[in-house]
């Protein structure tokens, strides 16, 4: 009976998806679960839960996600529903739109930056409902 609950919680999406170190993958990639990335992803990448690009990750290409912890190096677009972390490691080139952001000592973030709340595409919601920034 274990397999059969195992084999649910993976249909369900709970459990955490992976692109491990050594594995290239060139692409669009939807998914309703967590996702971490320890390999390379060229492509996009859209997530409705939290996605983390460990130390080796790379992705270039686009995140659009409900949350993010970096480690890796990033160079594309990201949208960010909720909290954007940047680990030490990090290394992120491009744009960025994010409820939230934290970046601790040593991370290296060269990239344009609009907080504030996301929309499902990226646009302001701010801008769509008249209201000023």
């Amino acid at each position: 009976m274990r397999k059969e609950k195992g084999r649910n919680e993976i249909e369900d999406g709970s459990k955490q998806n992976r692109i491990s170190k050594g594995t290239s993958i060139t692409g669009e990639i939807k998914s309703e679960g967590d996702f971490r990335i320890d390999g390379t992803l060229d492509g996009k990448i859209e997530s409705t839960g939290k996605v983390v690009i460990g130390k080796a990750g790379k992705l270039k290409g686009t995140l659009v996600c409900k949350e993010a912890d970096l480690e890796g190096t990033v160079d594309g677009t990201l949208t960010i529903d909720g909290l954007l972390n940047l680990r030490s490691s990090a290394v992120v080139k491009g744009e960025v739109t994010t409820g939230r952001l934290s970046v601790e000592p040593g991370a290296d973030f060269n990239a344009t930056c609009s907080m504030g709340a996301a929309g499902k595409n990226g646009e302001d919601v701010r801008k769509e409902t008249g209201k000023s920034a």
